[in-house]
C-alpha cells in the first residue's frame, strides 16, 4: 500500500493527469460492466426456455400448459406475460409499457459506458495535445543546442496518453455493444411473446376469467 502513492506519482510525471484520470475512468467502466453482466445474469437474460414454451401452449390452445410452463419461468418477462394471459386484446399497449419499465432497469449504466466509449480516445487525444506543447517548448528552450531526444522524448510521452484513452475506449465499446444487442433481442422477445398470448392461433380470445393470474 505505501508503494501506491509512488506509482500513482510515476505515472503522472510520465503521463500526466489525464492519464491518471482515464485510470480512474477505466476502473469505474470496469466496476459497471461488471456490475451489469451479474444484473443480466441474475434477471435471467436470454434465458426464456420456460417462458417460450408458455407462449406456445398458449398459442395453441393449451391454457393449464401455459399457466404450468409460466410457473417455472424464472424470466423477469414473466409477470409481464402473466398479465398478457389474463389481459384482453386490447391491452398491447400497456403489456409493451410494462416490459419497457423492466427493459429501463437493465440499460440503467449504458449511458455511462457510451459516454466512456466516446469520450476517452477525447481525453487521450486532449493529453496527446498537452504533451506535445510541452515537447515543443522544451524544444524551443533547448536554443541553438537542439536535441532530438528532446523531442522524441516528449512525443512518445504524449502519445501515451491517446494510447491510453484507446485502451480504455475500445473494451468499453465491445461491452456496450453485448449489452446493447442483448436488450434488442429482449424486446423481440417481449413483443412476439405479447402478441402472441394477445392474438393467438385461431383468433381465440385471451381473456380466460376462470384461471387466476399465478404471479402478482
Amino acid at each position: 500500500m505505501m508503494e501506491m502513492p509512488a506509482a500513482l506519482q510515476r505515472i503522472a510525471d510520465l503521463g500526466g493527469p489525464v492519464v491518471l484520470l482515464l485510470i480512474a475512468v477505466s476502473v469505474v467502466t470496469l466496476a459497471v460492466v461488471l456490475y451489469k453482466f451479474w444484473q443480466f445474469k441474475s434477471a435471467g437474460v436470454g434465458r426464456h426456455t420456460a417462458l417460450s414454451e408458455a407462449v406456445a401452449a398458449w398459442d395453441r390452445g393449451d391454457r393449464s400448459g401455459a399457466r404450468a410452463a409460466l410457473d417455472r419461468s424464472t424470466s423477469y418477462l414473466a409477470p409481464v406475460v402473466d398479465m398478457a394471459l389474463g389481459a384482453g386484446p386490447g391491452a398491447a399497449t400497456r403489456l409493451e409499457a410494462e416490459a419497457e419499465t423492466r427493459f429501463a432497469r437493465l440499460e440503467r449504466g449504458l449511458r455511462f459506458l457510451d459516454t466512456v466509449a466516446q469520450l476517452a480516445p477525447l481525453l487521450g487525444l486532449f493529453g496527446t495535445v498537452l504533451g506535445m506543447i510541452e515537447a515543443f517548448q522544451a524544444l524551443q528552450d533547448a536554443g541553438a543546442q537542439v536535441d532530438p531526444s528532446i523531442l522524441a522524448g516528449g512525443i512518445w510521452v504524449a502519445l501515451l496518453t491517446t494510447a491510453v484513452g484507446l485502451v480504455v475506449a475500445m473494451p468499453t465499446a465491445i461491452a456496450l455493444s453485448w449489452f446493447e444487442a442483448r436488450m434488442d433481442a429482449e424486446r423481440v422477445t417481449a413483443g412476439r411473446a405479447i402478441h402472441t398470448i394477445l392474438s393467438p392461433r385461431g383468433g381465440a380470445p385471451a381473456q380466460d376469467p376462470g384461471l387466476a393470474p399465478a404471479h402478482a
